[in-house]
């Protein structure tokens, strides 16, 4: 089976901030059923919330403790009320059609830049 992929510019891809965050509470949105509502932190100590569509995929506990990788430098963006600071990257199994939360091997610095 073949996919199409629109080709990217280098300069487009290097816009994109990709950063590890430690997820360190997660609960369900409490006004969307497919949403799940994810305490992150980056460098420093900095604190941020993502909202995302895993809720049919994970458990929030399954989640809590996770270092993800994160687009970090999206414009905030309302989702059904709650604030989102961010997009976590996942993948979809090809073969299940199962979403799976992109993880890092070993553990680093939350804030850790994705090269």
């Amino acid at each position: 089976m073949s996919t199409t992929t629109t080709t990217l510019q280098y300069d487009d891809f290097a816009k994109l901030d990709l950063r590890v965050a430690t997820v360190i509470d997660c609960k369900p949105h409490s006004n969307a059923d497919k949403l799940l509502v994810l305490q992150i932190e980056l460098a420093g100590g900095e604190r941020r919330q993502i909202c995302t569509g895993l809720r049919q995929w994970y458990a929030p506990e399954q989640l809590i403790g996770k270092q993800i990788v994160v687009v970090a430098n999206l414009e905030t963006r309302t989702m059904r009320g709650e604030p989102s600071q961010g997009m976590l990257l996942a993948s979809t199994d090809s073969a299940t059609g199962k979403i799976v939360v992109v993880t890092v091997a070993d553990t680093v610095a939350p804030g850790s830049k994705v090269n």
